[in-house]
C-alpha cells in the first residue's frame, strides 16, 4: 500500500543547470565594504593566519601628550596649593616661624603634586593601574627632594634677581615694584629652576633618562612662561589666595603642556597608534627595548585583547636600527614576523586587534 504522506519526485533537468548563475568569486583576502568611520578588526574571510584587517582610526585629543599632561599640571598645582595654602602668611606675618614655613613649602607642595599628577596622568591613559601605583611610589618622594634642592636653588636666583631690580632703584618691597616688569623676569627666572624639579622625577618615574631629558627642559620653558605671568595674573585678580590660585594653575598648565610638545618635537623613534582602544596615542620610544604584552608591567600595555600574551614582543634599539622580536602573532606590513624582523620607517604592525604605524625622524 502506498504511503499517503509520499510527494511527487523532485526532478532536475540539465537545462534548469544550465540556466543557474552563481555569484562573482571573492578574491582571498579581499572586504565587503563597511562604512565610513567604522571600526573593523578583522574579517571572517581573512586567513587563519595571516594578520587581522584593521581599519584606521582617528585619534581623540584626549590622548595627546600635551593635553592629558596640561591638565594634570593645572590639577596638580591647585590640589598642592589647596594643601599648603592655609599654611601661608603674607606680608608682615611672614616674619613669623609658622608664616616662614607656609610660605616656604607651599613651592615644593606644588611641585611635587604636579610630579604625582603628570606620572598619574601617563598611567591613566595607558589604563594601568600597577603603573600608577608604581610611578607614584616614586614621584612623591622624589618630588619633595628634589623640590626642597631646587627650592634652595631657584631662591638664591630669585634673591639675585630682585638684587639686580634693586640696583636699578626699583622699590621691590612696593606694590610699584610687584607690577614691574624686571620683577616679573626675576620670579620667571626662579621658577625656570623650581619646575626642573618636576622633569627630573618625570623621567625617573619612568626609568627613562631620556625622558627626563625632555621633561627638563619642557619644565623650564612652561616655569618660565608661567612664572612670568604669574605677578600680571596676581595684579589683575587682586592679592591674596585666588590670585596665587590662579598663578600656580597657569604655571601648571604651561609646565604640562610644554612638557608635551618638547617630547613630541625631539622624539626620534616611536609607535603611533592607528587601530585599537588606544587610536591616536604615541609611545615615544624612549629604551633601548620596549616590551608589548597584555601585562601591566609592559612597556606598551595591550588591553581588551585575549589573543594578545602577557610579554608579546619586544622593539629593540641597536644603534641607528630598529628590530621587533615576537613571542606570539606579530605582522609587519602584513607578513608574519619569524622571531625578529628590522622595521622601516612608515611600517604597520599588527599585534592582535592593536595596528601601530612605526615611525622615525630623518636623519641627515
Amino acid at each position: 500500500m502506498a504511503n499517503s504522506d509520499d510527494k511527487p519526485a523532485l526532478k532536475i533537468t540539465l537545462e534548469d543547470l544550465a540556466s543557474v548563475e552563481l555569484p562573482a568569486a571573492v578574491p582571498a583576502g579581499a572586504m565587503t565594504p563597511v562604512a565610513a568611520g567604522a571600526k573593523q578588526y578583522g574579517n571572517i574571510a581573512a586567513p587563519a593566519d595571516g594578520p587581522a584587517v584593521v581599519t584606521e582610526e582617528k585619534g581623540s585629543i584626549f590622548l595627546q601628550g600635551w593635553f592629558y599632561l596640561g591638565v594634570a599640571g593645572t590639577i596638580g598645582a591647585l590640589v598642592g596649593w589647596g594643601i599648603g595654602e592655609p599654611f601661608f602668611k603674607e606680608g608682615a606675618a611672614v616674619r613669623s616661624l609658622s608664616g616662614f614655613i607656609g610660605a616656604l613649602l607651599i613651592v615644593p607642595l606644588v611641585l611635587t603634586c604636579m610630579c604625582l599628577s603628570f606620572s598619574l596622568a601617563e598611567s591613566i591613559v595607558e589604563r594601568s593601574a600597577r603603573k600608577a601605583i608604581q610611578r607614584s611610589a616614586l614621584s612623591v618622594p622624589l618630588g619633595l627632594i628634589f623640590s626642597l634642592v631646587f627650592l634652595i636653588a631657584g631662591g638664591l636666583v630669585y634673591n639675585v634677581g630682585l638684587g639686580f631690580c634693586a640696583a636699578m632703584g626699583i622699590d621691590i618691597r612696593s606694590m610699584a615694584g610687584y607690577k614691574n616688569p624686571a620683577t616679573w623676569i626675576a620670579r620667571s627666572a626662579a621658577w625656570m629652576v623650581f619646575a626642573a624639579a618636576a622633569g627630573i622625577v618625570y623621567g625617573f618615574a619612568d626609568s627613562s633618562v631620556r625622558k627626563g631629558r625632555y621633561g627638563v627642559i619642557g619644565a623650564i620653558i612652561g616655569g618660565g612662561i608661567g612664572g612670568l605671568a604669574f605677578n600680571p595674573i596676581s595684579v589683575a585678580a587682586g592679592s591674596g589666595a585666588p590670585s596665587r590660585a590662579i598663578g600656580f594653575a597657569l604655571i601648571g598648565l604651561a609646565m604640562g603642556v610644554a612638557i608635551g610638545i618638547v617630547e613630541s618635537a625631539l622624539k626620534d623613534r616611536w609607535l603611533y597608534v592607528a587601530s585599537g582602544p588606544l587610536a591616536g596615542k604615541q609611545f615615544i620610544l624612549y629604551k633601548p627595548m620596549t616590551t608589548i604584552g597584555s601585562s601591566q608591567s609592559s612597556d606598551i600595555y595591550l588591553f581588551k585583547d585575549t589573543s594578545i600574551l602577557p610579554q608579546h614582543g619586544v622593539i629593540e634599539l641597536r644603534g641607528a636600527q630598529t628590530f621587533i622580536r615576537s613571542a606570539g602573532p606579530v605582522f609587519v606590513s602584513g607578513a608574519p614576523v619569524r622571531n625578529q624582523r628590522a622595521l622601516q620607517s612608515g611600517d604597520l604592525i599588527q599585534v592582535g586587534r592593536y595596528a601601530f604605524h612605526f615611525r622615525e625622524r630623518q636623519r641627515n
